[in-house]
């Protein structure tokens, strides 16, 4: 059964293909501030497989003009948890638990973040009441190189545990 966010992402996917990426970039980033502050766009969102784009703009650059390691992370972040957030049921709530973010060498250009969740993470979201499970995330650059790679450990919990 698909969630609320997964109800809204396939209503904007109807839409033209001209202004569906705009619709789902405005949504996300009014949501989350930071991401539209950054300037992060989703390429593909779905239950299985996040893609999201950072172009490397003055304003996510470092002191050498690369895209900074902060900005790099919230790529990651903001592809694994949409991806998780694409799938939890609508009465628990995603948390990031920790991260890995390996720099493997400098980037060029701008940067792609892609995020998959096997069908065992599927299940086990699923089924057991409160947990975690590290999603991987591929950063790849211009030149198609793979100069990050990174581990998200998201957590799910009630929604209203947060309150207590």
């Amino acid at each position: 059964m698909k969630n609320q966010l997964a109800k809204v992402v396939d209503k904007l996917n109807k839409k033209p293909k001209w202004i569906r990426s705009w619709l789902l970039d405005f949504a996300l980033g009014s949501t989350i501030k930071f991401v539209g502050t950054a300037g992060i766009n989703c390429q593909l969102l779905s239950q299985n497989k996040a893609v999201f784009k950072l172009k490397n703009k003055k304003k996510v650059r470092n002191h050498i003009g690369n895209v900074h390691a902060a900005a790099i992370s919230l790529l990651a972040e903001t592809a694994s948890g949409l991806l998780l957030g694409m799938n939890v049921p609508d009465n628990k709530i995603p948390r990031l638990k920790s991260m890995k973010v390996e720099y493997l060498k400098s980037s060029v250009g701008d940067l792609t973040a892609v995020a998959t969740i096997s069908q065992q993470q599927l299940e086990q979201l699923h089924q057991v009441e409160k947990g975690d499970f590290v999603i991987e995330v591929e950063i790849t650059d211009s030149s198609s190189q793979l100069p990050v790679q990174c581990e998200m450990c998201w957590a799910w919990v009630d929604k209203n545990s947060l309150y207590r």
